[in-house]
């Protein structure tokens, strides 16, 4: 097979005009091979038509990168390009060495169809490792941009999980209460205190039970957030009662000396709702059977 023609331009010899020359007349070939390097490992989880229209788009812009001896327009472009093809492959849960292989396999189909060719010299294989450069240096980069892209999903993530992990339910008119489950850190008490103040003004509502039975243990930064939470729904002109408060919980907050002051502590979620119905002035009558 002769891969070197007469056709080849002389703008673009000044580094990599005859790899521009192979991707072009053997485009059919090379982006088989591509296709066939990346689909063995992200089978199941793109089709190969789309597989096929993504590398297609990256194929034209090499290609063209080529041509132009390694930068050019068609650099520029390509780099946005393959940023979003990784941030892409991270949202769908890709791995980076799936990622990164979408770039680094074309070397090995190039370098394929480059062996087959009756007329490749030195200079040719000069060209080819110069090529393999600049498609590490692709690589690097759409690893860096999944790596950041992947850092940015967890952050979504974990934000996510905070607000559902953190609800604030409506228990009565003018009364809400916000059941706290597991560790309670600086962020999550955040979180708790700008969804309660948030739902205070939606609500209207004049008492918040915070319920921390499912909260694991009770330290002294633990204790202060919670106090900054009161003195927030406070400010917001909304009294807060604390309940869930286990006798194991008790000790510890005596033995470590925290003062609730003048903050209201029930056992239970239901004695927390109790008091605050009666401070709401409504009354509550227990009924028996007769």
């Amino acid at each position: 097979m002769t891969i070197w023609g007469n056709s080849v331009t002389q703008s673009g010899s000044a580094g990599q005009a005859r790899i521009a020359q192979l991707l072009a007349e053997h485009r059919d070939d090379v982006l088989g091979r591509w296709v066939d390097e990346v689909g063995s490992s992200v089978r199941g989880r793109i089709t190969e038509r789309e597989l096929r229209q993504e590398l297609g788009e990256l194929y034209e812009l090499v290609t063209r990168q080529a041509a132009e001896g390694g930068g050019g327009a068609a650099a520029e472009e390509l780099r946005p390009v393959l940023a979003d093809l990784s941030r892409s492959r991270a949202r769908q849960g890709f791995s980076p060495t799936e990622t990164a292989i979408s770039i680094f396999a074309l070397k090995q189909a190039v370098f394929a169809v480059l062996e087959d060719a009756t007329e490749a010299d030195a200079e040719a294989y000069r060209e080819f490792v110069l090529f393999s450069k600049v498609l590490d240096d692709l690589g690097l980069h759409t690893f860096e941009t999944f790596a950041a892209a992947r850092e940015q999903v967890i952050t979504d993530q974990a934000e996510s999980l905070l607000e559902l992990s953190t609800p604030v339910v409506k228990l009565w008119d003018g009364i809400v209460a916000v059941p706290l489950i597991g560790t309670l850190d600086s962020a999550r008490t955040q979180v708790v205190m700008e969804t309660l103040l948030q739902t205070l003004v939606e609500t209207g509502s004049s008492y918040a039970v915070i319920d921390i039975t499912g909260v694991a243990a009770v330290d002294t930064e633990v204790a202060q957030h919670l106090l900054k939470t009161v003195v927030a729904a406070r400010l917001m002109g909304a009294e807060c009662v604390i309940s869930g408060i286990r006798p194991q919980i008790a000790h510890t907050i005596v033995t470590l000396g925290i003062e609730f002051a003048d903050i209201v502590t029930k056992a239970t979620l239901a004695d927390a709702l109790a008091h605050a119905l009666r401070e709401s002035g409504v009354e509550l009558v227990i009924g028996g059977r007769g």
